[in-house]
């Protein structure tokens, strides 16, 4: 299992984005080198994970528990063969392109070291936005991108450090129980049935996921 590319952006702005700034970081692209990675604050002050990353809607990205964002580049590869484009690394918005790594399938909780240094923790899923759909350009995207149940992970910061592509990322922890990325999903979207078992992941659980299942739990 593999870091691909590491991948930031810079803002500009664009018609499509939901953030007030009118400026979005959706379009990260591959760097060189080691990049720092630490965590970056509360939601709506901190930003993203990665130095020299832009995150252009504060109020619904970045921040501690939405730190850094991984995708799988297989996941982008099937994308590409259903749609007939070829997307680089980065393209979905990723800080993180993997190879190798069941990203959906990971574990609300588990941990992953990145390299020698960096530790992160699996914590929640990506739930798809105008800004992701305006950018994709592909008719009926968010709906699409539901139905597949992949979004990728966001990461938590354990252990700030250095990473770069090619880094091996390894499984270090693998929590109890059956909150994968996918099933998070599914239970924020698709199956609101699944809500309350997501509260068998714990702390670990963003927090906006957690109060939603509970929500639910009490109704």
């Amino acid at each position: 299992m593999e870091l691909l590319s590491v991948n930031v952006a810079k803002p500009y702005p664009v018609p499509y984005t939901d953030a007030p700034e009118g400026v979005t970081g959706i379009d990260k692209r591959p760097v060189d080198g080691r990049v720092h990675v630490s965590a970056p604050g509360p939601k709506g002050v901190g930003g993203s994970a990665l130095a020299g990353d832009t995150i252009g809607d504060h109020r619904h990205h970045g921040g501690s528990d939405q730190a850094l964002y991984a995708f799988a580049r297989e996941d982008l590869d099937g994308w590409g063969a259903e749609l007939g484009r070829e997307f680089t690394d980065g393209f979905f918005g990723e800080n993180l392109t993997t190879r190798g790594v069941d990203v959906n399938g990971a574990l609300i909780g588990e941990r992953w070291r990145i390299g020698p240094d960096v530790v992160v923790e699996v914590n929640a899923a990506r739930i798809p936005c105008h800004t992701f759909a305006s950018w994709l350009g592909e008719r009926g995207w968010v709906k699409r991108f539901t139905e597949r149940a992949a979004p990728g992970a966001y990461l938590r910061v354990i252990e700030p450090g250095w990473i770069g592509a090619g880094d091996e990322i390894r499984i270090e922890h693998r929590p109890d129980h059956e909150v994968t990325v996918a099933f998070l999903f599914r239970a924020l979207t698709l199956e609101p049935e699944l809500l309350p078992r997501l509260l068998a992941a714990g702390d670990a659980l963003h927090p906006e996921a957690r109060e939603t299942a509970l929500r639910r739990t009490a109704r």
